[in-house]
C-alpha cells in the first residue's frame, strides 16, 4: 500500500492548495473563452478550471479568479455570452500566449495571431483556426471560495456548435483526429491521443 502524507487544508499556506489541486486533477480540459466587452472589444483567455456539466441541454462551466482584474469575468457579467474554442495541437501556442496579462482594451485575438470570426447567435467572436467552437449564453455566475481570493463559476448553455466536418460521423467526434490538449500542473500539457477502450458494464 502507498505511504500517504496528509495535508490539512486549513494548515496550507499561499499557493499550496492550488498546487495540490492542479497537480492531482489532471488532465484538465482547457476552455479557451472568447468574450466581448460592453464597448465591443474582443477578449480571449484560457481556463483550465473548465468542464461540461450537462448533455441535454449542453451546459459548460469555467471558473475565473476574482482576486485580480479579469476582463473575461467583467465581460460575461456585462454581455452575458461567450464562445468556447476547443484547444488542439494546432493552436496550443496561441492559447498559451493568450494566458499573458494584457492591458485593458487589448484585443487578444489580434495580439496572439488568431482570427476572430463572427458567431451565429451570440455577439462574442470565435477562433477561426480552432477545429471546433461552441456558442454559449450565460445562465448563472456564482461566487465561490474565499471572499477575496476565490473564483466566480460561470455557467453557460450552448446554443450553437461549429465542428470541422472531417471530425464527424453524424454527431460522434473522432477523438484521435481531434488532437485535443489537456492541462497538467505548471507548464505541462498532454495530448489526448493515447486512447484505450474499457467496455461499460451492462
Amino acid at each position: 500500500m502507498p505511504q500517504k502524507k496528509n495535508f490539512a487544508v486549513a494548515e496550507l499556506a499561499g499557493s499550496d492548495p492550488y498546487k495540490l489541486t492542479t497537480g492531482l486533477i489532471v488532465p484538465r480540459p482547457i476552455g479557451w473563452v472568447g468574450t466581448l466587452s460592453g464597448a465591443g472589444v474582443p477578449n480571449l483567455a484560457p481556463y483550465s478550471f473548465f468542464n461540461a456539466v450537462s448533455g441535454n441541454p449542453p451546459m459548460f462551466v469555467f471558473s475565473a479568479g476574482r482576486g485580480a482584474r479579469k476582463d473575461t469575468l467583467d465581460n460575461v457579467r456585462e454581455v452575458g455570452e461567450f464562445s468556447l474554442n476547443i484547444v488542439t495541437v494546432e493552436v496550443v501556442e496561441q492559447m498559451n500566449a493568450s494566458a499573458a496579462t494584457f492591458d485593458a482594451g487589448v484585443n487578444e485575438f489580434d495580439a496572439v495571431g488568431v482570427t476572430a470570426v463572427a458567431s451565429k447567435s451570440i455577439r462574442p467572436p470565435m477562433v477561426e483556426e480552432c477545429k471546433a467552437n461552441i456558442e454559449c449564453v450565460v445562465t448563472d455566475i456564482l461566487d465561490i471560495g474565499h471572499p477575496d481570493l476565490g473564483n466566480a463559476l460561470v455557467i453557460g448553455e450552448a446554443v450553437e456548435f461549429h465542428i470541422d466536418e472531417s471530425l464527424l460521423d453524424g454527431t460522434r467526434v473522432d477523438q484521435a483526429a481531434l488532437h485535443a490538449i489537456g492541462r497538467h500542473v505548471g507548464n505541462q500539457y498532454s495530448h489526448a491521443t493515447e486512447l484505450f477502450v474499457a467496455v461499460r458494464p451492462q
